[in-house]
């Protein structure tokens, strides 16, 4: 099974999901990469925080605009990484094709990658760590 197609999906789609995808861009430039949001604050920017942190890593991502999960981005989806359990649940329920090919990014470290929305910076640093380490555990999973 290639991974041609892969989402990454969070609750709003500002802060962890964008950071998810342009990371998993840079490592994996030929795939077609996007996010989305189960509650998705649609059309907003990237939180501040997680532009800063990206900018670090010389990745820009002030062209984000939050967009919610769809059947259609569900459909299109050869895998779908999520942040919890609850987010696999949430999708699962609602397209039982999605069974299968959603995933925690955490899986492999049985961790759910916590929302910094609205916390201080740590909070932002400790997501994008557990997103990095989580990339790289299913990295030769999906190449």
């Amino acid at each position: 099974m290639a991974f041609d197609n892969i989402l990454v999906v969070c609750v709003g789609n500002i802060c962890r999901s964008p950071m998810a995808e342009a990371l998993l861009k840079q490592r994996f430039p030929n795939k077609t990469i996007d996010s989305a949001g189960v509650g998705a604050l649609v059309s907003y920017p990237a939180d501040p925080a997680a532009l800063e942190i990206m900018s670090k890593q010389q990745i820009d991502i002030n062209d984000h605009a939050a967009k919610q999960i769809d059947e259609h981005l569900a459909k299109q989806a050869d895998i779908i990484f999520t942040m919890s359990d609850g987010q696999t649940k949430w999708i699962e329920e609602r397209w039982p094709f999605c069974r299968g090919k959603t995933f925690k990014l955490g899986h492999w470290m049985d961790k759910d990658i916590a929302d910094p929305y609205k916390h201080e910076m740590s909070a932002f640093k400790t997501a994008y760590q557990d997103i990095v380490d989580g990339i790289a555990q299913w990295a030769d999973k999906i190449s």
